[in-house]
């Protein structure tokens, strides 16, 4: 094998693992432990990484310790990494349920990437999109009043548009025509009007509306927010309508409180899907909540809302939640190829 041969082995392993840990919802510092251990190793001449393998010297590098070495030291010797085995061995089906949900989805419409709060560059959530059989995703970064996320300015904005062009032509011709929506999660702000400037929103492809701020606002002013956002011929999406937390490293969080049929039912007069959230921690809204959606005819985004690329097999859970409540693949946005998305959203 030869120097970049085994070192791109090795990155591949790092990354692999990071990817089954995350999607087993492991403790951030490990993720990132084999996945700074990929970027240093990345960055480095491969000469150089095989210098420091046969002098020992790996662990002198920043972000490389005994185990991460264990599973570089394996991959460059043409071997699969027994740590990356063990993980493949055990990550069985997250869910038996949603499969027939699942196959009909061509996208995930709500992602981050190490733009705002994500964790990972915005090629390596493409290919593992990918991977998963996605046609395409929509990038969905915060927008600039959410500075805890790093929420883009309009500046940095730009940028990424510019950035997306760029990595769609490269990723189209190497991943059978995938392809990358320029998108936003844009803050509803507290009379319902949109953290971003129309300008911004006319040229992005996807736009995701949410509540961030003042989730415990009295029910009257929270619906007449939330409908305001909603009629906005920009927003496509309604996204983790109830802001709930259910468990995880946030702790937990009520429901906020609002009117339920007449949010809905702007959804469905303005045609504005509504999110199916299948973060673990999130599964917003609640079966209730969905069911009602369901019966008032609205339309539907099941996304993942991932920050790293193995939060974006957690899909299955929100399929899981739609099938429960009766939604067919027909009333969700994200079975649609990418032509009819984009002529949707467009109008």
């Amino acid at each position: 094998m030869t120097d970049k041969a085994g070192v791109d082995a090795a990155v591949e392993a790092l990354r692999a693992i990071g990817y089954y840990l995350e999607r087993d919802r492991q403790p951030t510092h490990r993720v990132k432990a084999y996945r700074r251990a990929a970027d240093t190793i990345e960055a480095l001449p491969a000469a150089e990484v095989r210098a420091r393998r046969r002098a020992g010297t790996l662990t002198e590098l920043p972000g490389i310790g005994p185990k991460t070495e264990a599973v570089i030291l394996e991959a460059m010797d043409g071997e699969t990494p027994s740590y990356l085995t063990k993980l493949e061995g055990s990550a069985g089906e997250l869910t038996t349920a949603g499969t027939a949900m699942r196959a009909a989805l061509q996208a995930d419409l709500h992602l981050h990437s190490e733009w705002s709060d994500g964790g990972s560059p915005i090629e390596e959530m493409a290919r593992t999109a990918h991977r998963l059989g996605h046609k395409y995703m929509a990038l969905t970064d915060h927008s600039p009043r959410l500075t805890v996320a790093n929420g883009l300015s309009r500046e940095r904005r730009l940028q990424q548009i510019e950035v997306v062009a760029e990595l769609n032509k490269k990723l189209s011709k190497e991943l059978d025509g995938f392809t990358i929506l320029n998108g936003i999660e844009v803050d509803i702000l507290d009379d319902g009007s949109l953290d971003c400037d129309t300008e911004i929103l006319a040229r992005l492809d996807l736009v995701v509306a949410s509540v961030h701020s003042k989730l415990r606002m009295a029910s009257e002013p929270m619906t007449e927010r939330m409908v305001t956002a909603i009629a906005n011929p920009h927003v496509d999406v309604l996204g983790h309508c109830t802001g709930r937390l259910i468990t995880g490293g946030r702790g937990t969080r009520p429901e906020s409180d609002f009117d339920a049929e007449v949010v809905f039912e702007a959804c469905r007069q303005f045609g504005t899907a509504v999110e199916i959230n299948s973060r673990p921690e999130r599964l917003d809204p609640p079966k209730r909540l969905l069911a009602l959606a369901a019966e008032m005819e609205c339309v539907f985004s099941i996304d993942t809302d991932a920050h790293a690329p193995g939060q974006l097999d957690w899909q299955v859970y929100g399929c899981e939640r739609a099938e429960a409540c009766d939604v067919t693949p027909d009333r969700v946005i994200n079975t649609w190829d990418r032509d009819e998305l984009l002529e949707w959203t467009a109008s």
